[in-house]
């Protein structure tokens, strides 16, 4: 079934959509976080998108610790995937039960440069959003295989998280496009040293959690 940002592909529509030098699927896989529950981390569905869209809308208004801006900007990239105006992004969900518990994504700048946008954590108090952050920093590395991605954060937590924890590099002359922040780099060298301890999940993903997250479903209740 159609739905509303599809649209007739016609020869400027054509030309306006970005080019690809192809995504890899991402193999779901299963963190068992310290609450004790499952959580699955897998590819967010094109129909998905606009749930997420209203799961997130909300906190475009919520200041603290910049969710605002934050949960603003991933509104506006969800935008660009469902106009097919961003080369080569993707969307990652972390699910408990069906229910959304973290989103990242990003993009490929080219085959060898990723660029980092988001990472949102919906279920605080698990560490959700650093596991989270690890997965999409895999598919990067272990499934693009790329040399590096480009990274800025837009609240302190984020910079602890990342920077610190990652021993990020400092690349202020590397514009990212979210602005003028200062950019941070990991590089493959980086990743190599902190994946045995910030990427972690089992895979194959359990049968009976992939079943439990085939349905997505937006929280009851949002924690920030």
């Amino acid at each position: 079934m159609a739905d509303k940002y599809d649209v007739v592909v016609d020869a400027m529509e054509a030309k306006l959509r970005p080019p690809t030098i192809g995504l890899k699927p991402y193999e779901p896989k299963v963190i068992p976080l310290t609450t004790g529950e499952d959580m699955l981390v897998r590819e967010a569905t094109r129909e998905e998108l606009m749930m997420i869209m209203e799961a997130i809308e909300p906190l475009m208004h919520q200041p603290k610790d910049y969710y605002d801006i934050v949960a603003s900007r991933i509104y506006a990239e969800i935008l660009g995937m469902l106009r097919y105006r961003v080369q080569d992004e993707y969307f990652f969900v972390g699910a408990i039960d069906g229910e959304i518990a973290g989103i990242v994504n990003g993009r490929m700048v080219n085959e060898k440069v990723g660029m980092s946008y988001h990472t949102m954590t919906l279920k605080r108090g698990a560490r959700v959003g650093a596991q989270l952050f690890a997965a999409k920093m895999e598919y990067h590395f272990d499934f693009m295989n790329q040399d590096e991605v480009w990274i800025v954060a837009e609240s302190p937590n984020g910079f602890r998280r990342w920077m610190i924890e990652y021993e990020l590099e400092d690349r202020p002359e590397c514009v990212h496009e979210l602005g003028g922040v200062p950019t941070f780099v990991l590089t493959r060298a980086l990743w190599e040293k902190h994946k045995a301890n910030k990427n972690v999940g089992i895979r194959p993903a359990f049968e009976d959690v992939i079943e439990a997250n085939k349905v997505l479903r937006k929280p009851d209740k949002i924690s920030v």
